[in-house]
Order: structure tokens, then sequence, then C-alpha cells
């Protein structure tokens, strides 16, 4: 009943038998390896894009730096939400990678989504200042939100034709991106480029791989500095046929496609449960892998006592009314059981 994180499920065994392929013999390091074209390849076939740049890191914090990095000046500001994992997650790793540029909230507290309004406020309100501000750089958008919600195609294309608007690049924090895709019943190209994205971390990590992100820029002309940043940065793999070994697994046979939607059919079963349960409400509307969920402390504390691992977004566990309402964040991934998910609900219902 393990609910943490999709970064806490095993591995795919389509990764693990690619890096247990990759492993025989010799293999020239630093990206020149044969598997690493495959996945250039398989990439631009996926996302129509046969002249996109692509590059592989091994974290997603990684993957949306340097990417940002790449489109940012030092003196600019990126826009994203209150609750963009780059703002909420990463340790000012953007903020240290751009060489310091900042970022600039385009929602209000605690809202998981910008809005064209929302965001043409926030990009307005800079390079107001002449040399004394920040000037406009990049927009950010994380497509599947740090709620579990989803922005639709439509929604993507009204915040990329604002950003376009006063000439900011998007980028594309896709760590959760093809349980995004998949639930959108969408393809990778129209939930980018052709919304208006300009660069994408595409997630394996979450989804399946051992530790793999790709970064994708659709104009090529990014493609130098980024590599150049990445080694600066040291995150060029002198091995990196492991890396590739794990995108080339993953995208092969559809097997990404697969895993993302075994993980969205797992969380809306769990949706389906949980809103059987009286009183139990959502404190964001499930639309992919991750749920919030409002339960009694006192149900929260017979989940935990039988072994169930989730985490309590805000509220203290310990309190004394076992009636009040404690929010969870639910996770699931590819590789979950329903067998075991029933076995939770069954706990949850009391």
């Amino acid at each position: 009943m393990h609910f943490a994180s999709d970064n806490s499920g095993p591995a795919l065994p389509q990764v693990l038998s690619a890096l247990t392929k990759a492993n025989e013999g010799y293999a020239m390091g630093y990206g020149a390896d044969d598997e690493m074209a495959q996945v250039t390849a398989k990439i631009r076939e996926i996302f129509e894009a046969p002249e996109a740049a692509v590059h592989l890191v091994s974290t997603g914090t990684t993957a949306n730096s340097l990417a940002l990095a790449t489109l940012c000046n030092p003196w600019e500001t990126i826009f994203c939400s209150h609750v963009a994992h780059i703002h909420e997650d990463e340790c000012n790793a953007p903020e240290f990678y751009t060489g310091g540029a900042k970022l600039t909230l385009a929602t209000d507290k605690d809202v998981d989504k910008m809005t064209p309004d929302s965001l043409r406020a926030a990009i307005a309100g800079e390079e107001t200042r002449g040399v004394h501000g920040p000037q406009r750089g990049p927009v950010s958008i994380t497509q599947v939100t740090e709620r579990g919600t989803v922005y639709t195609l439509k929604e993507l294309t009204a915040l990329c034709d604002v950003a376009k608007s006063f000439d900011c690049p998007v980028h594309l924090d896709g760590a959760r991106f093809t349980n995004a895709m998949v639930a959108l019943g969408c393809t990778a190209a129209e939930m980018t480029w052709k919304a208006g994205v300009d660069a994408v971390s595409f997630g394996g990590t979450k989804n399946g791989c051992m530790g793999v992100e790709a970064v994708i820029f659709f104009d090529p002309k990014h493609a130098w500095e980024f590599e150049l940043r990445r080694k600066r940065g040291g995150h060029l793999f002198s091995k990196h046929r492991y890396l590739s070994a794990q995108m080339l697994g993953y995208l092969d046979d559809n097997t990404w496609v697969e895993a993302a939607t075994r993980a969205n059919a797992n969380a809306a079963h769990l949706a389906g449960g949980l809103r059987a349960i009286e009183g139990v409400t959502f404190a964001h509307p499930p639309q992919a892998n991750m749920l919030f969920v409002n339960l009694p402390r006192g149900t929260h504390k017979r989940l935990f006592a039988a072994g169930a691992t989730y985490h309590l977004w805000g509220g203290d566990l310990e309190g004394e009314d076992d009636s009040e309402m404690l929010t969870a964040r639910f996770v699931c991934d590819w590789s979950l059981s329903k067998e075991l998910i029933d076995q939770f609900l069954d706990l949850a219902a009391g």
C-alpha cells in the first residue's frame, strides 16, 4: 500500500533488460553511444520533430534547471506558478544554473494552474523599470501540475500565446509528461510544439526508469549551449550508454505509454473507491496519477497503523480530534496492483 510517490516504485522490466543488454562489451562515452543515436531518432519520431535536439540527464531538477538556463539570461525572470516544482522543490537550482535569474510567480498562492490573465499580468508587470528590474524571460508550465491536475490543450495553447505575445520562450516541466498525455488522449507533439512549447523536460524516472530525463529543444539552435551547460554543470555522464539504454527500453514497444496508462488507471480506481466513502472529499480534481484527498485524522491513524505509506499535506497526525479532516497526497505508479489498492480502500472505509 505504497502511495508516497511514483519515485518510490520499481523500474520497468523493459528498462532493466535494456540496461543489461547495453552492459555488453564497450561503447563510446559522453553520448556518442549507439543507443543515444537510437533514442534521438525515436524521440524525434514520437514528437514529430525531425530537427529536435535531444539530450539526456539523470534528474528532473537537472533537466529543468539546465533547460531554463539555456533559454534565460541571468538578468531575466522565469514565470511559473506558486506550486511549480522549480519554485517549491528544487532548492534554488534554476536560479543557480541560470546564473541568478529570478522566478516570478504568476498565480495566487496555492493555485495549481496559471491562466492567460494571471500570466499576462505577471509578464506585463516586469521589464517596467528599465535597467533596475529583471527583464522578461521564459515561461515554465508544469504538466501534470504539482496538485495532480492537467492543463488541457486549449489551456496550454492559450498560455503559450500569451508568452509569445511578449516574445517569451516556453518550457514545459514534464516530470509526469506521459501521465498528462494519456489523460488528455493526445500526442506528444500536440502537447508541446504544436501548442507553442519551445523546450520540454520529458520525464522517465517517475514512470518506470531508474533515473533518466530527456531535455528536448524543438529549435536545434539551443543544442550546443545546452551541451556546454550540461558539461560545465557536471551532468554529462561518461558512461552515458546507461542513461541511453534506460530511455531506449522505456520508449520501445510503447512501454512508456503503457506504464502511464496503468498508473493513471490505478489512480482512477483509488479515486473511485475513495469517493464511495462517506465524508471523503478531494482538494483538487484528480486527473492523472496524483490525488489530494481529505480524510479524517482517525482514518489516517488507522491507515498508517496498518502499514500504508503516503504523505500528509499539512496538519498534525497526533492531534486529539480524530474527526478533523487532514489532506493526504496519494501517488500511484505503474506497478501497483488492484488488490493492494482495494486492501487500502477497505481500511479507509473502516
